[in-house]
């Protein structure tokens, strides 16, 4: 047993708590990472909060880096010492698997959501009150140390980033970069409309940079955002305040945009996005809806007669082991800065973390224990 500090769930839409935890040692298959960094994602808050039922108390946390301090039984390529990105865990083994599209993985919802080890229901975080949440997105990094699944670690050993800012690239920066060059793979000379300029859209803009897009126009209500938008590439920018999005897109496009990209999970701005596209575009959705039953309203007919197609998108048809080395490939070459997003916290500050980010104080918030 290893003793961790924890940023501890234990009510929805409470703040966490700092805590001393008890953590297994590897067991088969598995990792101990001591955490240096980890990023503060939507997704974290979205569990406390019981948009879905998560069991609490848990340590939340899927965006960690830091560095292996043990190896369970049966792992291979890994060792004490490798720096590490933390991904999401897939089973490694299903037809989705196999095709390079581990975040549509037969059991991604239990291995990321169930909150223990799968295979007996363990746990690997305890406190005196007995079992705590573990092995959220097979990780629960908010904490000094997490316990993972091999197969969710990612080495990054001789990244030119510091290794606590490396975190976000094994989720939000990855969806937003790889929405635009995996999901949509917007080809070189399109045109594309970003919704939303947090952390996910304004990786889809670097994302929409290195693709080769002429137009990357971002929709973005934040003045602050709107502007480094633009310094990462974006050629235009759109106040959704003027009203009609889709007019003032169109405005810019008249024959309508190849594609969009939606981080806000808002409705109206999605069907705004729908009516933003030019003939036989697509729009890919990542932004989590405020409510688990919300919906949009599409005409049939509208759909079909341009060919207009809607991709739900998870992780940016990412897989990992490539995606993540070729995304600091780009931070090192100056075309992919997503440092310019992050401010560090201490772990013990994530409250605070949450609410300067909810002010729209940071873009990306990296929690360092």
């Amino acid at each position: 047993m290893t003793q961790s500090t924890a940023a501890v769930a234990r009510a929805p839409h409470a703040d966490f708590s700092i805590e001393p935890l008890e953590l297994d040692g590897p067991r088969a298959g598995e990792v101990r990472v001591r955490i240096a960094g980890v990023g503060l994602c939507h997704t974290d808050l979205i569990f406390r909060d019981q948009f879905v039922p998560y069991q609490l108390p848990a340590v939340l946390g899927h965006e960690g880096a830091g560095v292996i301090e043990a190896v369970g039984e049966g792992v291979d390529g890994l060792a004490v010492g490798d720096e590490v990105v933390l991904g999401f865990s897939s089973c490694g083994a299903c037809p989705r698997c196999d095709e390079g599209l581990p975040s549509y993985c037969r059991t991604f919802v239990p291995l990321n959501y169930a909150g223990m080890r799968l295979e007996d229901g363990s746990k690997a975080l305890s406190d005196a009150e007995g079992p705590v949440g573990s092995h959220f997105f097979g990780q629960s990094s908010f904490a000094s140390h997490a316990i993972t699944r091999a197969r969710n670690v990612v080495k990054v050993d001789g990244s030119a980033a510091p290794l606590e800012l490396l975190g976000p690239l094994g989720c939000g920066f990855q969806t937003g970069a790889g929405g635009v060059m995996r999901s949509l793979a917007c080809p070189a000379g399109s045109s594309i409309a970003i919704f939303g300029g947090g952390p996910v859209g304004l990786a889809a803009v670097m994302g929409a940079v290195i693709q080769g897009c002429t137009t990357i126009i971002l929709v973005e209500p934040v003045a602050a955002r709107r502007t480094i938008g633009e310094e990462l590439g974006a050629t235009h920018v759109i106040d959704p305040a003027v009203g009609d999005i889709a007019a003032a897109i169109r405005a810019v496009v008249p024959e309508g945009v190849d594609f969009g990209f939606d981080s806000s999970g808002r409705t109206e701005v999605i069907e705004a996005g729908l009516a933003s596209l030019g003939s036989h575009g697509a729009i890919g959705l990542v932004g989590v809806p405020a409510k688990a039953d919300a919906a949009i309203s599409v005409n049939i007919t509208a759909l079909m007669t341009p060919g207009h197609r809607i991709i739900g998108i998870i992780e940016g048809d990412s897989d990992p082991q490539t995606f993540i080395p070729e995304l600091i490939a780009h931070h090192a070459a100056g075309r992919f800065p997503f440092d310019r997003l992050i401010k560090t916290f201490p772990l013990a500050e994530i409250n605070d973390a949450i609410a300067a980010q909810a002010r729209g104080e940071c873009i990306k918030a990296v929690l360092i224990p």
